[in-house]
């Protein structure tokens, strides 16, 4: 595997190797040892998956304080933009944000370290999206910013009038809000 760092210190893209033949292809998606000897020595405890059409945006998400949950991402069937916003406490990339696209054709998968929001749009006209996470889910730890907020900014790669989210994204709160909650709690 291959491991490239991004301009947010602990966000990596993690390239498989792939053997190809005439039957198809084989590629090792997770193996723990050469993660920790990547520097991604967590361990993960759940596998989740979505299935969603094109222009759905899905995010941003993420759960906080002890619950806060590190991701491996990957596209099992299509193609999405894939978006890590760092909210670490302190951090001088506070607010920056990675954005990769991941596809079933370049195989490649994101390392999202805790206290990162996450989301994704669908580039595809469906996409089979997998996860795996380091810390159950804890609804009183969930936490979600607004997908269009300006501060962060993201282009997500769909035209505005064709984006599809739920109303509890449309509705979330600005990344100002977390920040006031946060200090507001002493998180």
């Amino acid at each position: 595997m291959n491991f490239i760092k991004t301009n947010i210190e602990g966000v990596m893209i993690v390239e498989p190797k792939i053997f190809k033949d005439q039957r198809g292809y084989f590629f090792e998606s997770y193996n723990e040892e050469e993660f920790t000897r990547n520097g991604i020595p967590n361990h993960f405890v759940q596998d989740n998956q979505s299935k969603s059409s094109y222009g759905v945006v899905r995010g941003l998400h993420c759960q906080l304080g002890e619950h806060s949950q590190a991701k491996l991402v990957r596209v099992l069937k299509g193609k999405v933009l894939d978006v890590a916003v760092d909210v670490r406490p302190g951090s001088r990339t506070f607010g920056k944000y990675v954005a990769v696209e991941l596809s079933d054709e370049n195989q490649r998968q994101l390392f999202i370290p805790r206290h990162f929001l996450h989301g994704f749009s669908v580039l595809s006209d469906e996409a089979v999206f997998a996860y795996k996470v380091d810390n159950f889910y804890c609804k009183e730890s969930e936490c979600g910013i607004r997908y269009d907020d300006p501060e962060i900014n993201v282009d997500w790669k769909i035209p505005a009038d064709k984006i599809i989210t739920s109303d509890k994204d449309k509705t979330a709160d600005k990344l100002t809000d977390l920040i006031r909650r946060e200090k507001m709690y002493g998180k």
